[in-house]
Parts: structure tokens; C-alpha cells; sequence
């Protein structure tokens, strides 16, 4: 089975799309997928600057995220959207993680031939749908396969129960079939 990392874009300690990246790692596990759920409050980087680079380096949050990225096969991304696109927070991720900090090491090794999975919640009624095709875009312009299957999910503050599972059997479906489809891809891909 394939190893796979799970996020979300948000760093918000509340933050429903750290709901639904919960989610999401748990079917990939109860799948017998290798999971990996991180908080991307635990890999904190400043926003990225070239001069900032140069005379500092890589920040260490950034080559720790970079070796996990590179330790699995693929990675689901729960979107927040922020003003019809995905967060600054994922941006800056990726431009961080884009970033050599080792001699010879090629171009995008953390994203080429990874396999990705993008979902998202918001409070509106879209779900988050606008971000989720800015961030598919970009993903697929670094190198990453991005599989077709993706879940956008309104109103967010109201879609979770108190054990943080989704209310509507529909969109969990909908949300098990990405993950299935994600799982069988990454083993595909990875082998």
C-alpha cells in the first residue's frame, strides 16, 4: 500500500479543513493505506524571500516538510479558500518546499511524480470549489499528478458532528471514493 501524507492548508488550531484532512487520513488508513496526518503549525516558515534565501538558507521547518514529502508516494491537500483561491499558507509551502538546499539536488524532488488528492470546506455554499482549481492548476504546472476525483464541501461550520465526522452520508461518500481513487492511483504511480 502506498504511503501518504495528509494536511491541511490552514493553521488554525479550529480550522475544518483540519477536520476534513482527519477525515480523509482515517479512510486512507481504515483502506490500509500508510498514513501520515501532519499540522502545518508544527512546520512554521516565514514568507518566502529570495534575499531571505541567500543570506539565511532554507529554513529547517521547510527541509523537515521537503523529507516527508519525499518519504511518501503522494499527498492530500485540504484547501481552504481564501478570495477564490487557495490560502497563502499553501502557497508559501510550496515555494518553500520548491527550493534546493542541497548540493546537485534537482529541480521540484518533492513534488514530481507525486500523486495528490485536493478537497476543501468553507463556510459559503461552493465549498471551497473556486481555490480547489487554482490549486490543481499549480500542482500539475510542479510535476504532480493530480487524480480527477475532488470534494468541495459547504457550509463547513455546520457540516462536521461533535465527534468531527461528516454529517451528510453523500459528500462522506463522495469523500471515500477520492480517497479510494487517490490510494489506487498512488499504488499505480509508485510502483
Amino acid at each position: 500500500m502506498p504511503k501518504l501524507l495528509f494536511f491541511a492548508g490552514s493553521a488554525r488550531k479550529d480550522s475544518i479543513n483540519k477536520k476534513l484532512a482527519e477525515i480523509a487520513s482515517k479512510m486512507a488508513a481504515d483502506s490500509g493505506a500508510d498514513v501520515t496526518l501532519v499540522d502545518m503549525r508544527d512546520f512554521e516558515m516565514p514568507l518566502y524571500d529570495g534575499d531571505a534565501e541567500e543570506k539565511d538558507g532554507v529554513p529547517e521547518n521547510a527541509k523537515k516538510l521537503k523529507q516527508l514529502f519525499l518519504d511518501h508516494d503522494g499527498f492530500f491537500i485540504a484547501s481552504p479558500e481564501y478570495n477564490s483561491s487557495f490560502s497563502p499558507l499553501i502557497k508559501n509551502t510550496i515555494d518553500w518546499l520548491s527550493r534546493p538546499h542541497e548540493e546537485n539536488e534537482g529541480q521540484l524532488i518533492a513534488f514530481k511524480g507525486k500523486v495528490a488528492a485536493i478537497a476543501g470546506t468553507s463556510p459559503g455554499g461552493l465549498g471551497g470549489l473556486r481555490g480547489l482549481v487554482s490549486l490543481r492548476m499549480l500542482l500539475g504546472n510542479i510535476g504532480v499528478t493530480v487524480i480527477p476525483s475532488q470534494v468541495a464541501i459547504g457550509g463547513g461550520f455546520q457540516a462536521f458532528d461533535d465527534n468531527g465526522k461528516l454529517k451528510d452520508e453523500r459528500q462522506a461518500g463522495m469523500l471515500q471514493a477520492t480517497i479510494d481513487e487517490f490510494i489506487r492511483t498512488a499504488e499505480k504511480l509508485s510502483t
